[in-house]
């Protein structure tokens, strides 16, 4: 478990439009009791949906990819995979997977097909893609976050960080990152970083963002899923959860997915208005 702690990740998701991030003008109410959704999953990871509404899992600990599909029949997508840590599905509907064993990103075609990505990384974690298209990765061992536009070289975006396993693009061009080394990483357009995460055990790969903004982040450490605010503060929005690890924006825009790892199931977490 404590090696899993210190290298899991969770694809990212990235919006495409939205205004800002900004404070959302709500109450702060009771957490979410989680709803189980499904179980007997091997260390859940990433998650991801593609345009279609197929959940897309990695599973760390039997190497492979799941697909559930909406009607809530699983499959195996990909198996005999080093490591699987992050996923995203890219604007071109391919699926991409981290391997965090093998420093490699792996790109899949919705039928399967598996082809090399990028090379040459350091223990990659959580994946997604920008607003502008660019494939962002959580360099966890050199405290990055990379970019790759095409099958070119990764370039650092953000340096500096505290074991980086996590991270979305916000509606106005900044960044959060989540730290698996601690804390999480608020990151301005003009360059001002806000460390937030306070309220955390460990913060998690787990990063969520929703169309208009609102961050969510796992606590790895503990048994919440809690909301990141502009401040650096945050709020619990459900709570009762097994070292939640992956999180991801559910299709209908008003829940998230959150796998934990202690005990292998996905759960359904509405998000409060």
């Amino acid at each position: 478990m404590i090696r899993l702690l210190r290298c899991l990740a969770i694809g990212a998701v990235f919006i495409t439009a939205a205004p800002s991030f900004i404070a959302p003008a709500i109450a702060q109410a009771t957490p979410a009791v989680p709803e189980k959704l499904w179980d007997g999953f091997s260390s859940p990871v990433g998650m991801a949906f593609d345009a279609t509404g197929h959940l897309y899992v990695a599973e760390w600990g039997a190497g492979r990819v799941s697909r559930i599909a909406p009607d809530g029949t699983r499959s195996t997508f990909a198996d005999g995979l080093p490591g699987p840590s992050g996923s995203a599905v890219g604007p071109d509907g391919a699926i991409y997977v981290a391997s965090y064993s093998d420093d490699e990103i792996y790109r899949f075609t919705p039928d399967g097909m598996r082809s090399v990505h990028a090379t040459g990384l350091a223990t990659p974690a959580g994946i997604g893609f920008d607003r502008s298209g660019r494939l962002l990765i959580a360099n966890r061992r050199t405290d990055q976050i990379l970019a790759v536009v095409g099958n070119g070289r990764p370039e650092p975006v953000i340096e500096d960080l505290r074991t980086p396993v996590g991270a979305v693009q916000t509606p106005d061009g900044g960044y959060v990152v989540s730290n698996i080394g601690g804390g999480v990483t608020i990151l301005r357009p003009d360059g001002t970083r806000i460390e937030a995460g306070a309220a955390f055990n460990t913060p998690g790969p787990g990063v969520a963002i929703t169309p208009d903004g609102r961050v969510f982040v796992v606590d790895y450490g503990g048994t919440t899923v809690r909301e990141i605010l502009p401040d650096g503060q945050s709020h619990a929005v459900a709570d009762g959860l097994r070292s939640p690890v992956g999180s991801v924006l559910a299709p209908d825009g008003a829940s998230l997915l959150t796998a934990a790892r202690g005990d292998g199931t996905i759960y359904r977490i509405p998000i409060p208005r």
